[in-house]
Parts: C-alpha cells; sequence; structure tokens
C-alpha cells in the first residue's frame, strides 16, 4: 500500500470570474469542473487540470470573498509546486508572466530542478518546476498556451511548521514517505527545506518541508491553500489508509463520498490539512470530457436543490478555448 503522490490542492480565491480567467487564460489551465462546496453550497468550488482533469493534475479553489486576506505563517501550505516540461519552458514562462505583468522571482535551482516562483493576482504563491520529462498529464487543447510549454501537472507542495519531527513522523510513519535530499531555504528564513516523496518519486509525489521556529502560526484566507490531497487508486485502498491514520494517533473522518472522488481527511500535527482521495470515479462521471466545466455540476444528493443554490451563486463566464500565445 504505497500514496502515488498529489491528488489536488485546494486554495481560496475572493474573485471566482477573476480566478477563472488566471488559471485558464494566463495559465492556460482546463476548468474541469465548476461545482460548489459541498460543506458551503453557497459558495464555487472550482477544479481546475488537464484535458480531462486527471488526478494529480488539479489546482482547485473554494470562492470565499469575505474570508478576509491570508497571513502566511506555520501550520500553512507556503507554496504550489506546477510542473512544466523542461528549462526551455520555464524561459517562455518567464517571457510569457513578464508580458501579462506579473512579477516573478526569475529562474533558479531549487533542489536540482530549476524553478520559477512568482504569485497569482491574489497572492497565491506558485512555482513552475522543470519534471526533467517525467510523464504528466495531458495538456488542454484550447489552451491559450502552447503544449511544449504547458503545465502538465502539480509538482509539489511545500509546508510551513515549526518544528520538524511530529510532521516528519506523520509522513515517513503513518504515510509511506521517505526522505529524498534538501535545499537552502530561500525565503530569507534559517536552515534547509527537507524533501519527503511517496510513490515514483519525484515531480508530482513531493512534499517540501519548511521548519520556521521563528514564525507565529498562519491564518487562512484569499491568497492561501486549505489542504493537500494525496492519490490512492482503490476504495479499497481508501479504507485502508483510514485505518492506518487512525493508527497513528489522528482524528480522522469517516470516508466521505464526494462523487468524483472518496475523502478522508485529517491535519497533521504541525497544523495543515491533509486528505487522501481515491482516483475516480473521475470528473466525466456526469459531464462529458469535450464540455467539462461549462456549466454548474452538482452531485446527485445536491440536484433537488439546484434551483436554490443556483439563485445564491453570481454567474461566471467559463472560456471554452483560448487564442494560443507563447
Amino acid at each position: 500500500m504505497e500514496l502515488r503522490g498529489l491528488h489536488h490542492l485546494t486554495a481560496v480565491t475572493g474573485n471566482a470570474a477573476g480566478n477563472v480567467n488566471f488559471y485558464t487564460q494566463v495559465l492556460g489551465m482546463r476548468l474541469v469542473k465548476k461545482t460548489v462546496n459541498q460543506d458551503d453550497v453557497s459558495a464555487y468550488h472550482l477544479f481546475y487540470g488537464d484535458e480531462a482533469g486527471n488526478p494529480g493534475t488539479e489546482v482547485t479553489f473554494f470562492d470565499w470573498p469575505n474570508i478576509g486576506g491570508n497571513r502566511p505563517g506555520t501550520g500553512m501550505i507556503a507554496a504550489i509546486g506546477l510542473r512544466v516540461p523542461d528549462r526551455n519552458a520555464l524561459d517562455r514562462w518567464s517571457e510569457r508572466l513578464e508580458k501579462q505583468g506579473i512579477s516573478h522571482g526569475g529562474i533558479e535551482d531549487r533542489g536540482g530542478r530549476a524553478m520559477l516562483g512568482f504569485a497569482d493576482p491574489e497572492g497565491q504563491r506558485l512555482q513552475l518546476v522543470e519534471d526533467a520529462g517525467k510523464p504528466g498529464g495531458t495538456p488542454w487543447k484550447n489552451s491559450p498556451v502552447p503544449a511544449e510549454m504547458a503545465i502538465r501537472g502539480l509538482d509539489s507542495v511545500t509546508l510551513c511548521v515549526q518544528g520538524l519531527r511530529p510532521t516528519e513522523r506523520t509522513l515517513t510513519e503513518v504515510m509511506g514517505f521517505r526522505q529524498a535530499g534538501s535545499y537552502p531555504s530561500k525565503d530569507g528564513g534559517p536552515g534547509e527545506t527537507i524533501v519527503f516523496e511517496t510513490g515514483p518519486g519525484g515531480a508530482g509525489a513531493e512534499v517540501h518541508l519548511l521548519v520556521r521556529s521563528d514564525m507565529a502560526p498562519g491564518r487562512l484566507g484569499i491568497g492561501g491553500v486549505h489542504h493537500v490531497a494525496f492519490r490512492t487508486p482503490t476504495e479499497e485502498e481508501h479504507r485502508q489508509w483510514r485505518d492506518q491514520v487512525a493508527r497513528g494517533g489522528l482524528g480522522v473522518t469517516p470516508v466521505i463520498d464526494r462523487f468524483y472522488f472518496r475523502s478522508i481527511y485529517f491535519r497533521e500535527p504541525g497544523g495543515v490539512l491533509f486528505e487522501i482521495a481515491t482516483d475516480g470515479p473521475g470528473f466525466a462521471t456526469d459531464e462529458s470530457l469535450e464540455h467539462l466545466g461549462e456549466s454548474l455540476a452538482l452531485p446527485p444528493f445536491l440536484e433537488p436543490y439546484r434551483r436554490r443554490i443556483e439563485a445564491g451563486l453570481k454567474p461566471i463566464a467559463v472560456p471554452s478555448s483560448g487564442r494560443r500565445a507563447a
């Protein structure tokens, strides 16, 4: 039993329409599911990914305009890593971001792979990382970003915690990760960022642990990340993971049916919310592949309330295609 890597990351936006525009028309990802937060149906839940929304390619957002701004600190996810094919793609992304008026930190080495760091319009920290040719997702065919430089999925997630050992124990002794290296912290703080990996390792399967004992706890808001989810292939293994997490002494939810996948949630000792999700059934369960994300999708248990739910949501335009440009 081994986790396959990252499944998705879920962040917070306060501007759903602007969020759709940035992630589809600037970053070139596909909006593969426009639905609602199943625990707060007044909020959109937007999923971006590759052509089919495959697990391991998804960045998702809760639309919470009244939550306030994110305050970085410990117990938080500090950055989302997104994979691109190679250094040449990073060079082209540097040019593209500059043309879009988006500042970035320049291309730099991060633990042996090149990385380009920047933020979205709401301050969400993002990193484009070369994946050394490792197989990834299939780029959206209507993306405004050329396929040879397109985002191929998730690369890594960076956690900021006050102490190493509690989170390290959860990753290695409970979740089966292994330490894979380290690199100097580049945010002005002391020490190193330690890399852990699972499954095949490398792009799509890494957790980077930034230890900052000098920082105060953070506060989730717009421009921050709510949780990170990890992949498991089957419902049987998913149930086994729930038992494994419980044996590790962590409070874990029952298995929750999210319709597009099954989920369990638990908070690791450093304060970051973790999810383990199944690879299926997938986003084509209730929409055709050709029309993913074009209309509001609701799981069957929310469908009877569609009229009420739609009345509480502000309509947003969904681009179906884009003009290809470097």
